[in-house]
């Protein structure tokens, strides 16, 4: 597959006529060839979509609904291209790409049912004679930066809720998806996005630091919004902080499954399989740590052992939605191999899988991880989850909050009120009782606390985040003024 930079709606050469390569993590074999865009070329980017914020921050909201349905329509159309990209590009399963069709037609309806709802409020005043409202608008040019992981939805989000407030984007590719990437782009432009609204860039990864500053230092960016690592999120907010740019972080995580001692426990692994290995558990909400109650966990630890035994590498028997296929890239198999070294050394106990060779890695259980373990607080992201052990409610909670992350949680009990009295004091900006960690639904905010960034996508709430609010007063022009 080849890409190409994308801007006023034509498709060119970078300004150098360089490319990179994305190569699949275990044969090397190049997967997708993509321009690799240079400040200059996102310098144009960026004041193509300037030019056109005059033309589309001024379109009804019928427009905007139109052009985004018809985008969801285009995109089911084009599911199987899209879906044999992500497989071919990020080692994806069918059934987690035909997941994110889905979930980015959710996202695009969603963003299309929200242009009515761009609103401003009237406010009561103690002035005679004045009357005072509010008004929302667009911002302006909107740098969005989505990962590969799941290109579909995590980029899809990031261009059409600031598309639906009026604002022009400049999207910025992942070097690991730039074909997936594309396509929800081209998506767009085939629905009537007219020339401009919606930039597309690709750049080397050794160039990506370079590109940001220009982008989020120029000065009709008005928002940027950013998914991927904590390490990236802080240096992106920190280019913004330095250019007073408003970001929309959406970062790392360390997800919690807590079970406390009521727990069905059926229901319970069911969520842990599903929360921890869905793409090889390549997710900023993957079950990373299992908090189990004493009095439940041998129980917990033996029915989910055996389920776990049961995922093998792209067995068809099983929901392709946690096949496990390769991770990313084979450096994370050397990381996570580190921790769990570190582990075992100080007593945990491997009961599933195995260290990694490389990118692949089967399913992994680490049992028995204690506070000391680097396991214990550093993101994984891959095939392998951890077991902690606690005794009573309060250790439960207090062990769920013992991270630098706050994205998603999960806590299992008979007891409703228990639960979401536990639900309530987790500090994570979305938690589910009964529930898995891995969550998305474009009619919910979506956001994190802590490391985990802040700012929320989906819902209504993000109107907030691609408008600027703006108060008005109409007076009379012969009042008088206290001297």
């Amino acid at each position: 597959m080849e890409t190409k930079l994308i801007i006023d709606n034509q498709a060119r050469d970078s300004a150098n006529g360089e490319t990179f390569t994305r190569q699949h993590p275990l044969s090397g074999e190049v997967v997708t060839t993509a321009a690799a865009g240079t400040v200059d070329d996102a310098v144009a980017a960026v004041e193509s979509a300037a030019e056109a914020f005059k033309e589309w921050s001024q379109t009804g909201p019928s427009q905007r609904r139109a052009i985004l349905n018809t985008a969801a329509d285009i995109l089911e159309l084009r599911a199987e291209e899209f879906v044999a990209a992500m497989v071919a590009e990020v080692g994806a399963a069918a059934g987690w790409a035909h997941f994110n069709v889905f979930l980015s037609t959710q996202c695009l309806r969603e963003a299309a049912s929200l242009a009515s709802h761009i609103t401003g409020e009237t406010i009561p005043t103690d002035r005679p004679g004045v009357f005072s409202m509010t008004v929302r608008q667009a911002a302006g040019v909107v740098y969005s930066m989505a990962p590969w992981n799941a290109p579909g939805v995590l980029g899809m989000r990031s261009i059409a809720y600031p598309l639906v407030c009026g604002n022009t984007v400049v999207f910025r590719a992942s070097e690991g998806s730039p074909r997936s990437h594309q396509i929800i782009t081209e998506v767009l432009h085939e629905a009537g996005l007219p020339a401009g609204a919606l930039n597309y860039i690709s750049s080397a990864p050794e160039d990506a630091a370079a590109v940001a500053e220009a982008v989020i230092g120029h000065p009709a960016v008005r928002r940027v919004n950013f998914t991927g690592s904590t390490a990236v999120g802080r240096k992106i907010a920190e280019t913004c902080g330095r250019h007073l740019k408003k970001p929309l972080l959406e970062l790392g995580g360390k997800a919690p499954l807590v079970l406390l001692d009521d727990a069905d426990v059926d229901g319970a692994v069911k969520a842990a399989v599903f929360g921890a290995f869905m793409y090889q558990g390549q997710i900023c909400m993957s079950t990373e740590r299992i908090i189990v109650d004493e009095s439940i966990a041998d129980e917990f630890v033996a029915k989910f052992s055996a389920r776990v035994a049961e995922l093998k590498a792209g067995d068809p028997r099983q929901d392709e939605a946690v096949a496990i296929g390769p991770m990313y890239r084979a450096e994370s198999g050397e990381r996570i191999n580190t921790m769990i070294d570190d582990a075992l050394a100080k007593g945990a106990e491997l009961i599933n899988g195995d260290k990694a060779d490389g990118a692949a890695m089967a399913a992994t259980v680490v049992d028995r991880v204690t506070p000391g373990m680097s396991i214990y607080r550093e993101e994984t992201f891959g095939p392998i989850t951890t077991i902690v052990r606690v005794n009573g409610f309060e250790e439960a909670i207090n062990t769920a909050n013992d991270t630098e992350y706050g994205l998603a949680a999960a806590v299992h009990g008979r007891d409703s009120t228990r639960a979401l009295a536990a639900a309530m004091r987790i500090e994570a900006g979305h938690v589910h009782v009964n529930g898995a960690t891995v969550q998305n639904d474009a009619n919910a905010p979506f956001g994190g606390v802590k490391q985990s960034g802040y700012g929320h996508f989906d819902g209504r709430q993000v109107i907030e985040e691609f408008t600027e609010l703006k108060w008005v007063t109409i007076e009379s022009a012969n009042q008088d003024y206290p001297l």
